[in-house]
C-alpha cells in the first residue's frame, strides 16, 4: 500500500472520534441512495465523466429517489440487512468512485438560467408633476447599524430616490415593507463599504426580480468607477450598466467648485456639490470645539488617515485618492403655482376646460374667445417657491474646510452676501450623514447657522439612537429565544446609554449645539419623514417611527402566547446544569403538558476531545443562517469561530456581518473581534458569502492603523482575488489573499514536504490531482472549470503565505485549515479546522477537536470524506425533505440529506444552517432522525463545552415556532432565487 501522509492520516477514518463513539445502534442511516459504487475506469471509458448519472436543471433528475420515500427506505433497510455490521461510514470508504444527482452544468458555471442576463429592464415612470404626496425619511439609524451609514429616501407617488446604500438597507427595506422595486435612482455621497457596503446585494435582488429583472441608475463621485470595476468580477454588468459618476477624476489636484447636476425633470432638480478634503493644519477652532475624533462610537474611519496626513504635511493640497470625494446633494422641487381663478380665466374669454389644466402646468394658451394669449401669471396667484432639501455627508474636519467655502451652497444660505442676496434660496431641511465627532466642532454648528430658520436632521449616528433596534422582528425573536435558552442565546451585545455616557468622549446632544434659537435640531429616527407635499403638511411627521419594544414586553407576550414555555424554559436550565436525568437522558416538554423521555440521547458517547474542555477553548456563533438575501429574521451566511485569547476565524462574511458582530457583542466588543480574527476563509463566490468582507476589513485596517500588525490573511476561491484586487483601488484593504486550492490536502502535503525547497507552480496543480477520485482529477470533464483560464495565482507566491497561514495557525492553537472541493458552483469549498493536540491535567495527552463546515454543496464525496470523525459538522440545508429536485437544481441539499453526511461521517454534531428565506422564522424539518442535530439561528453561540447538550435543546425550539413550522412565502422574498 502506499504510504499515508500524515494529514492524510489525521483526516482518515481511522480518527480518534470514529473509534471513541461508534455509530447509533439502530440501523445506521446510509447514503447508499446517494453514493452510488461505480466501478474502476478503464483506459476507454477515462473520458467518460466520474459523475455521469447526475441531473441536468432543465430535466427532471433521474434514478434520485426523494430522501424519505417509501423505495428509499426499503433500499437503506435491505443495504442494512445485506450489509451487516458494516458502517455507513466503512461502506463510503470503500467506493473507489461514488455519485450523487447534482446540476453538472451549474457546478461548471455553464447553467443558463444563472448566466448574467444581457439586458436589465430600466423602470421609466411617466412622471406626475403635480405630486400630491411627497416627502424625504430616514432609514436605518439605530443601535445596531454603527457600521454604515444611514440611508435617506425621498419619495414621490411616481418616483423614488435613496441616497447611499449601507450594509443592512435590504433587511430594513424588508422588514419595514419598503418595495426595492420601486426604486428609480441610488446616489452615494462617498463611495466606500460605509455607504455602498449594501449595494451588490441590491443589484443583485433587483437583477433577479421578474421574469425580465430590473436595473436601477446609481450616481457618485469619479471614484464610482473603482467600485463598479470590482463587482463585475459577481455581479452582470447588465446590473451596471446604468452606473455613472460625476465629478473631476481622483488624480485631479485643481480646485473646482463645479456644481453638478444628475437629475433635473418636472418632479425634482437633484444638484451634487462635491467636497474634496483640504489637508491643511487644523485650526484652532476645531480642536477646542471637537470631541475626541477617533470616538469609537461613530467610527470615522477616514479621519485617522487624514490626521496623520495633517501631521506629515501643513497648508499643501494634495491630489486626491480614491474614496476622498464627499457630495452634498441638494434637492430642489419645483414652485407650488398659485391658485387657479376661473373668474379671471372667464374673463380672458376661457371656456372649462383641458386649457385650465395646461394653465396650471404652467404653459400658455390660446382664448376661445378672444384673439389673445392667455399665460399662467394672468389666471393664477402668487406661486410659493418649492420645498429644498439638502442631504450633507462631511466625513472629516479635511472635507469641513472646503463646505465652508463652497461657493454653490451660497444663495442656500439665510445670509447670503449682497451682490447674491436676490438669488436666495429657501432651504426647509437638512439632513446631515456627518459623523459627531465632525457635527460637534464649532465650525460645523457656525456653518449650519448660515441656514437660518430650517429643519436639522442629525443622522450620523446620535447617541439617542444606541439603544433602539433597527431590526425589531430580529430583536424579538432573539429576545425570545434567550429567555428560552440563554446558554445558546446570550442576551445582544448593545450598548445600552448609560454605558455610553460614561465613555471619556461621547457625541453631543442637539440641544447642547450652539446654534441661534432660530435653527431646529433633532436627532433622527427611524422612519422619521419631514413632509414636502403637499405643502399645508410640509414639516417632520413621526407617525411612522415605530415603537420602542422593552424587553419585560416582549417575554409577557411570549408567556401569554405559549404558557409552557415558562415550564420548557426550566427544564433547559435543569438540563444544562445537569440536575436533570443524570442518567443522560432527556425530558422533553410538548404542547399537552406531557412530559415525554427522548431515549436517542444515549446513544453517542463523549468523544476524548471534549473530556476536561472549558469554556474558554472555542465558541462557534453563527452571525447569518439564511440564503441569497437577508430577511427580517435570518441575515446571510457567516460564522464566526470564537478563539477567545487566541483569536477568532471568519467563516463565510455575507453583507451584515459586520453588524451582527455589533448585535452579538455589543460595539466595543465587536470592535475587539475584528481586531483579533486570524483569517477569514470564504467558500465561494456567490454574494451571500463574501460582500460583507470589505467592510470588516475596512474596519480592521483603521483600528490598527495605530498598532504593529501584519495584513489580515484571506483564503477563498481565486474570483474572489479579483474583486479584492479591484476594490483595493478604492480603499486599502490592508490584506493579503491565499487561493483556496493551495489550501486542499495534496497542496498542503506537497508543501510539508517542499517547505525548504523552491516550488514551481506545476507542483502544486498536479499534486492537487494526485487520487484518481477527485472529483476535479485529471482526465476529468470537471477539470474543465478547475483549470479555467482566469487569473490563477502563482504557486511561489503561495509558499510565503503558507507559512504565513502556518504560523497564524499555531497561534491560534489549531494544527491546520483544510479546504477540499464541493459541489455548487465553480471553485466552491468546504472547510476543516482541526485544534491542535492538547494535554490534560494528569498529563494525557487529547486529541483537539474538528469542525468542518461545507459551504453551499450537494452531498459528495469530498464532503463525506473530509468530514469522518468531525467534532461538529455545519453543513447547509437550505431545502426541505420535499424539494429535492429543487436541491439538485440549485446545487444545495436538504436537511434529511445533510443529516445523512454527518451520520455517514461519524461526525459527533450536525449544525444546519442557509436556510432558503422561503422559511423566515423556523425550518421544515423531521425529527426522527435527529438526534445528534441542531437548527441554526442568527447569534446562536455554540460553545464547545455545551455540545452534549445541544440536541436537547431541538424540541424546546420547536415548542417556541410551534405555529411557524411551515413555509411562508408572505413576506415579499423572491423565493424562486432564495438559494443562490
Amino acid at each position: 500500500m502506499p504510504q499515508i501522509s500524515s494529514l492524510r492520516l489525521l483526516f482518515s477514518s481511522a480518527n480518534h472520534h470514529a473509534v471513541l463513539y461508534p455509530l447509533t445502534p439502530k440501523p445506521p442511516v446510509s447514503l447508499s441512495h446517494l453514493f452510488k459504487v461505480a466501478p474502476p475506469f478503464s483506459d476507454t471509458h477515462k473520458s467518460r465523466l466520474l459523475f455521469a448519472a447526475f441531473s441536468s436543471y432543465s430535466r427532471k433528475p433521474k434514478n434520485i429517489e426523494r430522501p424519505g420515500s417509501l423505495s428509499g427506505a426499503r433500499r437503506r433497510s435491505s443495504s442494512s440487512k445485506t450489509d451487516k455490521g458494516k458502517s455507513a461510514m466503512e461502506e463510503s470508504s470503500s467506493s473507489t468512485a461514488e455519485s450523487v444527482g447534482f446540476n453538472k452544468r451549474r457546478a461548471e458555471g455553464k447553467d443558463k438560467n444563472d448566466g448574467p442576463r444581457k439586458n436589465l429592464q430600466l423602470k421609466v415612470r411617466k412622471l406626475n408633476p403635480v405630486n400630491t404626496i411627497s416627502y424625504v425619511q430616514i432609514l436605518g439609524t439605530g443601535m445596531d447599524t454603527q457600521d454604515t451609514t444611514p440611508s435617506v429616501l425621498l419619495f414621490f407617488d411616481k418616483q423614488r430616490f435613496i441616497f447611499n446604500a449601507g450594509e443592512g438597507l435590504q433587511r430594513f427595506c424588508t422588514e419595514h415593507k419598503i418595495k426595492l422595486s420601486k426604486i428609480d435612482h441610488i446616489f452615494l455621497s462617498r463611495v466606500c463599504s460605509e455607504t455602498a457596503g449594501g449595494l451588490p446585494g441590491l443589484l443583485l435582488t433587483l437583477a433577479g426580480m421578474g421574469e425580465e429583472g430590473m436595473s436601477v441608475n446609481v450616481w457618485g463621485p469619479s471614484d464610482l468607477k473603482y467600485l463598479v470595476n470590482a463587482m463585475k468580477s459577481f455581479i452582470p454588468n447588465a446590473a451596471m450598466v446604468h452606473a455613472r459618476s460625476f465629478g473631476p477624476n481622483v488624480d485631479s489636484s485643481g480646485a473646482t467648485d463645479d456644481l453638478f447636476v444628475p437629475i433635473n425633470d418636472e418632479v425634482v432638480k437633484i444638484s451634487a456639490v462635491l467636497l474634496r478634503p483640504r489637508y491643511t493644519k487644523v485650526s484652532k477652532t476645531t480642536k477646542e470645539g471637537s470631541s475626541e475624533l477617533d470616538d469609537p462610537l461613530v467610527g470615522v474611519h477616514h479621519s485617522a488617515e487624514n490626521r496623520s496626513v495633517l501631521r506629515m504635511h501643513s497648508t499643501a493640497e494634495f491630489a486626491l485618492k480614491p474614496g476622498d470625494l464627499a457630495v452634498v446633494y441638494i434637492c430642489e422641487l419645483p414652485e407650488i403655482k398659485g391658485k387657479f381663478d376661473p373668474k379671471k380665466a372667464a374673463a380672458l374669454g376661457l371656456r372649462p376646460g383641458p386649457k385650465y389644466r395646461e394653465l396650471q402646468l404652467g404653459n400658455s394658451v390660446q382664448s376661445d374667445h378672444q384673439d389673445i394669449m392667455v399665460h399662467p401669471s394672468d389666471v393664477l396667484g402668487p406661486s410659493v417657491p418649492g420645498p429644498i432639501v439638502l442631504v450633507v455627508d462631511c466625513p472629516t474636519p479635511s472635507h469641513l474646510q472646503e463646505l465652508s467655502s463652497k461657493h454653490s451652497l451660497t444663495p442656500y444660505y439665510s445670509y447670503p452676501s449682497e451682490e447674491s442676496k436676490e438669488m436666495c434660496k429657501k432651504v426647509d431641511c437638512v439632513i446631515h450623514l456627518s459623523p459627531a465627532s465632525v457635527t460637534c466642532t464649532t465650525e460645523y454648528q457656525q456653518w449650519m447657522s448660515r441656514f437660518g430658520e430650517v429643519q436639522h436632521v442629525m443622522a450620523g449616528h446620535q447617541l439617542k439612537n444606541v439603544e433602539i433596534p433597527i431590526l425589531k422582528s430580529s430583536a424579538r425573536i432573539t429576545t425570545r429565544l434567550n429567555y428560552l435558552c440563554p446558554q445558546f442565546f446570550p442576551s445582544p451585545g448593545f450598548w445600552s446609554l448609560p454605558q455610553l455616557k460614561s465613555l471619556p468622549s461621547v457625541s453631543k446632544a442637539p440641544s447642547e449645539f450652539s446654534l441661534p434659537a432660530s435653527c431646529q435640531v433633532i436627532t433622527a429616527e427611524n422612519l422619521l419623514k419631514f413632509h414636502l407635499r403637499p405643502y399645508a403638511q410640509l414639516g417632520l411627521d413621526r407617525s411612522s417611527i415605530p415603537e420602542i419594544t422593552s424587553r419585560p414586553k416582549i417575554i409577557e407576550d411570549l408567556i401569554s402566547e405559549i404558557p409552557e414555555i415558562v415550564d420548557a424554559c426550566e427544564h433547559i436550565t435543569q438540563l444544562l446544569h445537569g440536575s436533570n436525568n443524570a442518567n443522560g437522558g432527556s425530558t422533553t416538554v410538548h404542547a399537552n403538558n406531557v412530559l415525554k423521555e427522548e431515549p436517542w440521547l444515549h446513544e453517542t458517547a463523549l468523544p476524548s476531545c471534549l473530556e476536561g474542555i472549558t469554556r474558554e477553548d472555542m465558541e462557534i456563533v453563527l452571525l447569518g443562517t439564511g440564503s441569497s438575501q437577508p430577511s427580517k429574521y435570518r441575515n446571510v451566511t457567516s460564522i464566526f469561530i470564537n478563539l477567545f485569547s487566541k483569536g477568532s476565524i471568519l467563516l463565510d462574511c455575507g453583507e451584515g456581518t459586520l453588524g451582527q458582530l455589533k448585535r452579538r457583542f455589543g460595539i466595543e466588543g465587536a470592535d475587539e473581534a475584528v481586531k483579533g480574527l486570524r483569517c477569514i476563509w470564504i467558500s465561494h463566490i456567490h454574494a451571500d458569502h463574501h460582500t460583507g468582507l470589505a467592510r470588516i476589513l475596512a474596519l480592521r485596517r483603521d483600528l490598527l492603523k495605530e498598532t504593529p500588525h501584519e495584513p489580515l490573511v484571506v483564503v477563498g476561491p481565486r474570483q474572489l482575488k479579483i474583486f479584492l484586487d479591484a476594490y483595493q483601488k478604492l480603499e486599502d484593504l490592508d490584506m493579503q489573499f491565499l487561493d483556496c486550492r493551495y489550501t486542499t490536502e495534496a497542496s498542503l502535503d506537497s508543501f510539508e514536504s517542499s517547505e525548504n525547497k523552491d516550488v514551481n507552480g506545476s507542483a502544486y496543480v498536479q499534486n492537487d490531482q494526485k487520487n484518481g477520485s477527485n472529483l476535479f482529477a485529471k482526465g476529468s470533464r470537471m477539470e474543465s472549470y478547475w483549470k479555467r483560464p482566469g487569473s490563477p495565482v502563482d504557486a511561489s507566491a503561495a509558499f510565503p503565505l503558507l507559512t504565513t497561514l502556518k504560523k497564524i495557525l499555531r497561534e491560534a492553537g489549531l494544527e491546520v485549515l483544510l479546504s477540499f472541493p464541493v459541489i455548487h458552483c465553480p471553485q466552491a469549498y468546504g472547510v476543516v479546522l482541526k485544534a491542535a493536540d492538547r494535554t490534560n491535567s494528569t498529563g494525557k495527552k487529547m486529541p483537539g477537536w474538528k469542525i468542518v463546515y461545507s459551504g453551499d454543496t450537494r452531498p459528495c464525496p469530498k464532503l463525506v470524506e473530509a468530514s469522518r470523525g468531525a467534532t461538529v459538522l455545519i453543513h447547509e440545508a437550505t431545502f426541505e425533505d420535499g424539494m429535492v429536485e429543487e436541491a439538485i437544481a440549485r446545487n444545495h441539499s436538504t436537511t434529511q440529506e445533510a443529516i445523512e453526511v454527518g451520520d455517514s461521517a461519524g461526525a459527533y454534531r450536525i449544525i444546519l444552517t442557509h436556510f432558503s428565506q422561503r422559511y423566515p422564522k423556523i425550518p421544515v424539518f423531521d425529527e426522527t432522525h435527529m438526534h445528534k442535530t441542531s437548527i441554526a439561528f442568527d447569534m446562536m453561540s455554540v460553545n464547545l463545552a455545551d455540545l452534549p447538550m445541544l440536541p436537547r435543546v431541538l424540541p424546546y425550539l420547536k415548542l417556541l415556532f410551534r405555529d411557524e413550522m411551515i413555509a411562508d412565502e408572505s413576506d415579499d422574498v423572491n423565493v424562486a432565487t432564495a438559494a443562490i
